[in-house]
């Protein structure tokens, strides 16, 4: 059991990387999105997949690395970098300004996200990357 959730939080050992893993699994969840982002059923139904999951397992796989929202542990920004491109047109200028956007909110952590990341468990791992995804869905509604 501890394998299979180091599989998948860590996004198939994306996370592993030892430069950059939360952009790597951002760039997982963006990959995800160009794959199936014109399959909206689809999309909707991995997305609410990802949030499910992601809560279930981040702070497990936390235990299991022993150590606070452990680098390694991903499944936070693919989860986040899908939400963040929900509703918005499937094009290539707003994906791309959706990744950059997100990784902006989820790098620089605005209020009130420094404050959800000290939540124990899997609260303090999703929910900071929820709010960066409502941050970026926002902003590129304004701007589509």
């Amino acid at each position: 059991m501890q394998k299979l959730i180091k599989l998948i939080s860590t996004c198939f050992y994306t996370g592993y990387s030892p430069v950059v893993p939360g952009t790597l699994g951002s760039l997982a969840g963006l990959l995800l999105y160009v794959l199936i982002g014109k399959d909206f059923m689809f999309y909707i139904g991995i997305s609410i997949f990802l949030l499910i999951v992601g809560f279930l397992i981040s702070g497990r796989a936390e235990n299991i690395f022993g150590i606070k929202d452990d680098r390694r542990i991903v499944i936070d920004e693919v989860c986040g970098m899908m939400l963040s491109l929900l509703f918005i047109p499937y094009k290539r200028l707003y994906y791309l300004m959706g990744f950059l956007l997100f990784r902006l909110f989820d790098i620089s952590k605005p209020y009130p996200m420094r404050k959800l990341e000290l939540m124990p468990g899997s609260a303090g791992i999703m929910l900071d990357d929820i709010v960066a995804a409502l941050y970026t869905n926002l902003v590129l509604r304004i701007i589509t």
